[in-house]
C-alpha cells in the first residue's frame, strides 16, 4: 500500500488559463496595472494564491483580498476546470491499491466540485485545502501519520518547487510533473526525486518504487 499526494491545480486541474484570467481580473478590479502572464507561475518559489498575488505587485495591504478575490472567482466559475487527458483513468487505476489525497492551496469546495464533476469523489480519501490549517509539509506529515503505516512508500505529486521543497520537508518522495504549471526547467533546479511527462509515466513510477 502507497500513500500517493497530489497538488491540485496544474496536476490534477488544467486551471492555467483561469490563474491568468482571474488573477488579472483581480488586478484590474484592485487597481493593480501588472499583466499577468504564466512566467508569473513559473517564477513563483511558493506556489500559493497570496505569492501569485505579490509576483503581480499586488500591494502586501491589499494579497488577501487579492486571494479572496481569486478564490471566489475560481468558485463562481459555471463548471470545474478540465482534467488533464489520462489522469482519470490513472487515479482510479492507483486508487484499487493504494491511499489517494490532495493536498493543496485551493479550497476544498472547489477541489471537491471537480472530484464530483470527474467521478472520482470515491476514490480520494482526504482532502487538505487551505481552509486546513498548518504548511503543505505539515499536512503531507499529517496524512503521512493517519494513512500510512510505518515504512510505507508516501508520494508527493506536485507542479512547483514548493511542493518538491515540501515533500523533502516532510521526508516522502516528490514527483514533479511537467505538465503544471512550471517548467520542466524550474522543476529539474529544485531536485525533484523523479518528473514525469504523462499520467501513464507517474503510475509507472509508483508502481516501480512504491511500497
Amino acid at each position: 500500500m502507497t500513500l500517493i499526494l497530489f497538488d491540485f491545480d496544474g496536476v490534477l486541474a488544467d486551471t492555467l488559463d483561469d490563474l491568468i484570467q482571474f488573477g488579472q481580473e483581480a488586478c484590474n478590479e484592485l487597481g493593480v496595472s501588472h499583466i499577468a502572464t504564466p512566467n508569473d507561475l513559473d517564477v513563483l518559489e511558493i506556489m500559493s494564491f497570496a505569492t501569485y498575488g505579490r509576483q503581480l505587485e499586488v500591494p502586501e495591504s491589499l494579497v488577501d483580498e487579492f486571494v479572496r478575490r481569486c478564490l471566489e472567482k475560481i468558485a463562481g466559475k459555471k463548471s470545474p476546470p478540465s482534467i488533464f487527458n489520462g489522469l482519470g483513468e490513472v487515479i482510479q487505476e492507483l486508487s484499487s491499491s493504494n491511499v489517494i489525497g490532495i493536498v493543496t492551496s485551493n479550497s476544498s469546495e472547489i477541489v471537491t466540485a471537480f472530484l464530483i464533476r470527474h467521478h472520482l469523489v470515491d476514490v480520494i480519501r482526504v482532502i487538505y485545502g487551505v481552509d486546513s490549517p498548518g504548511s503543505k509539509a505539515e499536512k503531507i506529515s499529517l496524512a503521512q501519520n493517519q494513512f500510512a503505516a510505518a515504512g510505507e512508500a508516501v508520494f508527493m505529486v506536485g507542479d512547483a518547487a514548493s511542493d518538491i521543497r515540501a515533500a523533502k520537508e516532510a521526508g516522502v518522495k516528490s514527483i514533479a510533473v511537467s505538465w503544471g504549471h512550471q517548467s520542466a526547467e524550474t522543476l529539474i533546479g529544485a531536485a525533484a526525486d523523479y518528473l514525469v511527462h504523462s499520467p501513464r509515466e507517474l503510475m509507472k513510477v509508483i508502481e516501480k518504487f512504491g511500497g
